[in-house]
């Protein structure tokens, strides 16, 4: 589906113009957190990951030139410091050198980011070549982000989802979703995270205070266009509100 200067793909949000594709938060290893707790899926986050990936990297280079991959932060899921899940990213990594070189995948710093790997930079912010797209991952601001020049931010960390249900509340079903609208004088793009097993968190949801608290605040993102993430295809449901 397009839209202005953009084209969303399942989860992910392409720029045709730059050849860019950005992809919301992996929180590769919430699936061995599970199995540490005792919870077992008939589920590999990791194959799955890719095996999805794949899908929408070749359905962009059938119509397009991809250029760079932009990942938009919060890679990993724990806090602190798991060898399964750099292992499991490293291998993502790998999987992407298979289409982009390393010099073309951009890795943005999440606040569950707080690693270093050998061949790779984590940013806080990367700008397009043309110096109007930034991609951050959304839970900090920075100065980059008020380059004049800059006219669409796109950022993750929220994870952005709608709930659709009856007027009496029995069924309630939770949907990923793009927020697409202007603020500070700029376009913002919010998108969901690739993270295939919780659809994620309601606007109204979100926590507000704190310093992981989203650059766009709640009553700024209420008035933002809904896009969900449909099974093959994406919906324009309108204003959040």
């Amino acid at each position: 589906m397009k839209v202005k200067n953009f084209t969303f793909i399942s989860k992910t949000v392409f720029f045709p113009k730059e050849g860019i594709l950005a992809i919301g938060d992996l929180h590769l290893g919430y699936e061995p957190m599970l199995r540490e707790q005792g919870i077992m899926l008939n589920f590999n986050q990791l194959k799955n990951t890719k095996k999805e990936l794949e899908i929408i990297i070749k359905k962009i280079k059938a119509l397009f030139s991809l250029k760079k991959i932009v990942l938009l932060g919060d890679m990993k899921h724990n806090f602190g410091f798991q060898k399964s899940e750099l292992f499991d990213l490293r291998n993502f990594l790998k999987f992407l050198e298979n289409f982009l070189s390393k010099e073309d995948i951009i890795l943005i710093r999440g606040n569950h980011d707080k690693f270093t790997l050998n061949n790779y930079e984590l940013r806080d912010v990367y700008v397009s070549s043309d110096g109007e797209i930034a991609f951050t991952h959304g839970h900090l601001w920075f100065k980059e982000l008020e380059d004049k020049k800059v006219k669409t931010i796109v950022i993750g960390h929220i994870h952005p989802a709608i709930v659709i249900g009856d007027k009496v509340g029995i069924k309630r079903e939770k949907y990923k979703c793009f927020l697409v609208g202007k603020y500070k004088r700029k376009q913002f793009i919010v998108v969901p995270s690739f993270f295939p097993l919780i659809a994620g968190s309601e606007i109204k949801e979100l926590y507000t205070g704190g310093k992981h608290e989203p650059i766009v605040k709640n009553k700024i993102l209420k008035k933002f266009d809904s896009y969900v993430v449909g099974k093959d295809r994406i919906y324009n449901f309108g204003k959040y509100k």
